[in-house]
């Protein structure tokens, strides 16, 4: 599932005159732009500026956030962003900021007037239960008389521990199928239940390679230059500490976790070698891990994390780590068992941390300080407390969050949107002529079939169902962690309900109030949450430049992973197999390349990007900036120019691409650059902008670049364009010629 993490996973002073031109071919006259001297056609009678009061604020934020003293030809991010980035510091706390986070802070301080308002009238069960868990969170008094005991008692239900007591060396099993089906770890592999790839109507048991204590292998194989295992070191001889072992012994059975971990991550599969999902996809039966990795007790793990759910072993499994399932079970047959129940435990222990006292917290503040470079802070409680409740009741939270802030006719106006992207994206495939026609047709016909899901799933707002998804989670007051563990166990048995139901559109993975969005191949759908609904990425006050170029750009981007190099093995029913012809594969995989090498030229603080983990999201960012240009384009031929913003000295044309560049203005510290490089599918923010609008025709008529200007580079990476017409053309106006006939032809009707 991809997801724009836009992540999973993110987050002003005025140069000179307002009136300079912008690029050499440029002039103004009474704040209106004229045409560019290379554009083709003459533009059409302009209807003027704007000076209503919302324009002027636009305007206002707009020319904020510029540096004029950047030629956008030359560093566009820097152009568009060098005047937010100098006014912008990092707030406290934080390892990035940028429009994202801002809006998510903008949401969450909603979320908290909406959970602590207990007069609200006429809510639901569920709802209630939201402000309840939400209370008992905030409840620090009872947290900290509690202390460490919660945790501690729990550890000794599970078997115990060497560091806090005995523990029984012979019940490794045990206490495996315990730490998984209780307390959603995943100590040496996941298990789960998910859509069947190849058969998207029904759903099956999966399993996978499972996550590090740290964000990424990288940080144990490569440690010089990364210093921050030593760091995950400290910070779990101090929770060792803090939950009643000495510090010589906390330190002995830390450096025996580190050191099992690093071995861990040398079996663990890099996700770029992980992409193409017909490679690594074995659908076997359940009896068949017994042989694969035989040093689990399989039908016991399984009924136990799965249970109520009757099984047998001809169940089916895919498994997506067949090596790394084999080389685990060697590893944990070749492992000490006080070493397997000490990693064990820990993993239960560090994700416990964010639940108990202050001490807890703050020895866990202290380390995202160095592994992020964050500076020292107080994060208000209620910050983390809103968090976890979206986490835990995100739906019932997200019915409150719905009826407060999301208009009843926003949800039309964005469908109607999507609408208008999956035409230009529609249209745009008839001009690709490297994948031949049968493809062709299929591809079109799988974008039609797209399913959008905007702003919330209907069962929510009906009380009823609402109360009905959540009936079995029992919240009680002033108990936070009882509540976690109550959310743990009623989330697992959700999990293990859906094992035999047919997969349903109305879940979703993103929660109605999180500022993101996503696409779902095997649901061929794409979500676009509330709570992306607003500005800067959508409002009714905003020119409809702004408009396409904010979340018409992110509708363009999910509506393109379903062809990016994962999305593309999916059929318009979600279901994996090859429908494309061969001949097309060897074409596409020949035109991503071309990406996979742009990006792996970037660099930041002198580390290179992985253009080839990044390809996804890149072909996504490209594909949806060139789909929204030509929605939007398509508008304006439907009704005509609007007035430009005042002041700005711009064409719409190119307030739409300040727009899409705005968006993603962002800071960040060195510790969370180098973890979003080797971590995040996405590439960092200035590279989603110039690597996209270096490979933009438009952006470079528009702003008049001269050729082999940085962003306007002579050779560019289109995969959906036909690339012959235009890598070799030295005018602007030829070059627009072609682009507009290739990839930018045709006016919706």
């Amino acid at each position: 599932m991809s997801g724009v993490n836009l992540h999973y996973n993110r987050p002003s002073s005025p140069q000179s005159s307002l009136s300079q031109p912008i690029g050499d071919s440029l002039s103004t006259d009474g704040g209106i732009v004229l045409c560019l001297a290379a554009c083709p056609t003459p533009l059409a009678a302009h209807p003027g500026v704007c000076r209503t009061e919302p324009c002027i604020i636009v305007a206002s934020a707009v020319i904020g956030a510029l540096d004029r003293s950047v030629d956008p030809c030359h560093d566009f991010y820097s152009f568009a962003c060098g005047g937010w980035v100098r006014n912008n510091p990092l707030p406290e706390g934080k390892s990035r900021w940028g429009p994202f986070s801002n809006l998510w802070e903008r949401n969450m301080a909603i979320m908290k007037h909406l959970l602590e308002n207990t007069t609200m009238k006429g809510l639901s069960k569920a709802e209630e239960n939201a402000q309840m868990y939400y209370k008992a969170c905030m409840n620090e008094t009872k947290i900290e008389e509690l202390g460490a005991q919660p945790l501690l008692e729990l550890i000794n239900q599970t078997g115990g521990w060497a560091l806090t007591g005995s523990w029984d060396k012979n019940n490794f099993q045990e206490v495996l199928r315990t730490v998984s089906a209780n307390y959603h770890c995943s100590p040496f592999f996941t298990v789960f239940v998910s859509t069947d790839s190849k058969c998207s109507n029904h759903n099956i048991i999966q399993v996978d390679q499972s996550g590090l204590g740290l964000p990424s292998r990288d940080y144990y194989l490569n440690k010089t230059a990364n210093a921050k295992v030593l760091t995950g070191g400290y910070f779990l001889v101090e929770l060792g500490v803090l939950l009643g072992g000495s510090q010589e012994t906390s330190r002995l059975l830390m450096q025996e976790i580190v050191d099992f971990e690093t071995t861990l991550a040398n079996i663990t599969v890099p996700q770029e070698e992980r992409r193409d999902e017909e490679l690594i996809y074995h659908k076997i039966q359940a009896k068949d891990l017994e042989t694969l990795a035989p040093v689990v007790d399989w039908m016991p793990y399984l009924t136990d994390v799965f249970a109520p759910v009757l099984l047998n072993d001809s169940e089916p499994v895919v498994v997506y780590a067949k090596d790394y399932l084999q080389k685990v079970s060697d590893l944990i047959a070749s492992t000490n068992k006080s070493v397997l129940n000490n990693y064990m435990i820990m993993k239960v222990v560090r994700k416990m941390v964010s639940i108990l006292d202050k001490k807890f917290q703050d020895a866990e503040q202290r380390f995202f300080e160095v592994m992020y470079g964050t500076k020292k802070s107080c994060t208000p409680r209620w910050k983390l407390c809103v968090s976890d409740t979206d986490s835990a009741l995100g739906f019932a939270l997200g019915a409150l969050f719905v009826k407060a802030t999301f208009a009843e006719d926003s949800k039309a106006i964005a469908e109607d949107m999507v609408s208008e992207i999956k035409w230009a994206f529609e249209d745009s495939l008839k001009y690709v002529d490297w994948m031949d026609q049968g493809t062709k047709k299929a591809a079109r016909e799988k974008a039609e079939a797209i399913y959008n899901m905007v702003g919330y799933p209907k069962f929510i707002m009906d009380p009823k169902e609402l109360d009905k998804v959540f009936n079995d989670f029992e919240v009680v007051s002033d108990l936070y962690f009882q509540n976690v563990m109550q959310y743990y166990n009623f989330s697992a048995r959700v999990t293990a309900d859906q094992l035999r139901k047919t997969p349903n559109r109305d879940q979703w993975s993103m929660t109605p109030p999180t500022v993101n969005a996503y696409y779902n191949p095997t649901k061929n759908e794409m979500v676009l949450p509330a709570g992306i609904l607003q500005a800067p990425f959508y409002s009714r006050s905003l020119p409809k430049a702004l408009n396409f170029g904010g979340i018409g750009v992110v509708m363009g981007h999910e509506l393109t992973h379903a062809f990016d190099d994962q999305g593309r093995e999916y059929d318009k029913d979600g279901n994996l197999r090859s429908w494309w012809k061969n001949s097309s594969v060897e074409a596409f995989k020949k035109q991503t390349q071309c990406m996979v090498e742009q990006y792996s030229n970037y660099s930041i603080n002198k580390e290179a990007l992985n253009g080839k983990h990044t390809l996804g999201e890149n072909i996504a960012d490209n594909g949806g900036l060139k789909a929204a240009y030509k929605a939007y384009v398509n508008w304006i031929a439907k009704n005509g120019e609007e007035a430009t913003l005042p002041a700005l000295g711009m064409t719409n044309h190119q307030l739409f691409f300040v727009g899409f560049a705005q968006v993603w203005c962002s800071v960040r510290t060195p510790e969370s650059s180098h973890e979003g490089i080797i971590t995040d599918p996405h590439s960092p923010s200035r590279f989603r902008v110039i690597g996209t609008i270096s490979n933009s025709h438009e952006f470079s008529k528009h702003f008049g670049c001269k050729a082999d200007a940085p962003m306007n580079p002579k050779h560019k990476c289109n995969p959906m364009c036909r690339p012959s017409l235009f890598l070799h053309q030295q005018n602007l106006t030829l070059i627009w010629v072609n682009v507009s006939s290739v990839c930018s032809s045709g006016v919706r009707k």
